[in-house]
């Protein structure tokens, strides 16, 4: 039977994250040998950090929250594809992938899996990668950077356009060692109630043929 694999990337001290955004950071104030019983953690974060979802009030301000969200998107079947000969998610190179259908699309980039170091540059989706990921019945489509646009990017047209189209965006998956195929997705976020974003523990499991 397949095992689940990780594909997130580890909530720690070290982990890259937006100029300007708040880091994570992790401590444990309170100890077992101070508190004579336990050890309680603190984090502090952005809500845009390590692999996250993106909520429409990220981008609109009168878009939904997370918990506006409809939570069965984030859960069910995937297709992971590799576009890493590609600079951007375009339908150009989504067609060569000759795909039919897929809910859910998890994109593999040219950008090595180091959440350590935050990239100067990514592969983005386009307004017309979009609209022909609409047409393959795409409802969430996930990266392996932390944004669907380009890092410079200040009008944001990748989650614009994903949204016009009505998916999901998921970002900063780890896909450096999954191969192309078609999985099982769960990437849950929190029940963040007026989050513009949220941080997700997201695993796939290859789906046996039966």
């Amino acid at each position: 039977m397949s095992k689940w694999i990780d594909i997130s990337q580890p909530l720690n001290n070290k982990l890259a994250h937006w100029p300007e955004d708040e880091p994570f950071h992790y401590e444990t104030p309170v100890t077992k040998e101070t508190s004579g019983s336990v050890n309680i953690g603190k984090i502090t974060t952005s809500a845009h950090i390590g692999t996250h979802v993106d909520a429409p009030f990220h981008f609109l301000n009168d878009g939904k929250r997370i918990l506006d969200l409809d939570i069965e998107r984030y859960v069910g079947a995937c297709k992971v594809i590799d576009l890493s000969d590609f600079d951007e998610i375009n339908a150009e190179a989504l067609k060569t992938k000759g795909i039919k259908h897929a809910e859910r699309l998890l994109i593999k980039t040219a950008l090595p899996n180091k959440p350590d170091r935050f990239p100067k540059e990514v592969a983005a989706i386009t307004a017309d990668g979009a609209a022909y990921m609409e047409t393959l019945g795409v409802k969430l489509a996930g990266v392996d950077t932390p944004s669907v646009d380009r890092i410079s990017s200040k009008d944001l047209s990748g989650h614009h356009a994903l949204y016009k189209h009505d998916i999901y965006i998921l970002e900063n998956v780890m896909l450096d060692q999954v191969e192309e195929g078609d999985y099982e997705l769960i990437a849950l976020p929190l029940a963040l109630e007026e989050g513009d974003g949220s941080p997700v523990r997201a695993v796939i499991k290859p789906i046996e043929e039966r």
